[in-house]
């Protein structure tokens, strides 16, 4: 976790520092990204980090958090959550995708967490990121069980996984020419991958709606 320290630093400084930690671990992973490298191009000492945090990995993970919340602000955060269930996640997805669209370096950087080799890591960010799932997603769901928009004998936890892997899908095939098995998403216009997108919505609610 970080120290004090670092909450009382400028907001402008957490961000700059933030965001530069972005851009080098999302080109290089956490294994091969330089805290030599975040330290001189945000005008900070090396050592300036360890004040802040405990090693790394903490600011890795810390990294991620500030990420996470982003990517939440900017799709969920901004959904209209009144529409029925699986309208609320039609909208998500494309909010999703245009999200990582508009912002390449956590798009390398949702790629590179989900690719990362070295254990402590990729456990420290999918940790955090299943947090932030489960977070937005559980109390949804449970609220279309109640609304009978969901089977009332529907496994919430396999829906929410399946939503889960569906997410990190569209985060990382549409911007990798081999990234799906079926579409040619990299060779799509921005509007047919949405639709594929809601089209993935149309197949859980066959599976999951009440009808």
């Amino acid at each position: 976790m970080p120290t004090d320290t670092w909450g009382t630093l400028p907001e402008e400084k957490r961000e700059r520092i933030t965001r530069i930690a972005i851009a080098e671990f999302g080109t290089k992973g956490f294994s091969a990204g330089s805290l030599n490298v975040i330290a001189r191009e945000a005008g900070i000492a090396k050592g300036s980090l360890f004040q802040d945090f405990e090693d790394k990995l903490d600011f890795f993970s810390a990294v991620c958090a500030a990420g996470s919340t982003k990517i939440a602000e900017a799709t969920i955060g901004v959904v209209d959550t009144d529409q029925p269930f699986f309208d609320i996640l039609r909208s998500t997805v494309v909010q999703w995708l245009a999200f990582f669209r508009d912002d390449p370096a956590q798009q390398r950087m949702a790629f590179a967490t989900a690719n990362e080799i070295d254990a402590d890591a990729r456990v420290a960010v999918r940790s955090v990121a299943n947090d932030f799932y489960a977070g937005a997603l559980r109390p949804v769901i449970d609220a279309a069980v109640e609304s009978g928009e969901l089977r009332a004998d529907v496994d919430r936890d396999l829906l929410m996984s399946m939503i889960v892997l569906m997410l990190r899908h569209l985060n990382s095939a549409p911007f990798d020419p081999v990234g799906d098995p079926a579409f040619a998403f990299h060779e799509m216009a921005d509007d047919d991958v949405d639709t594929i997108a809601r089209r993935y919505i149309d197949v859980l609610e066959r599976a999951f709606g009440p009808g």
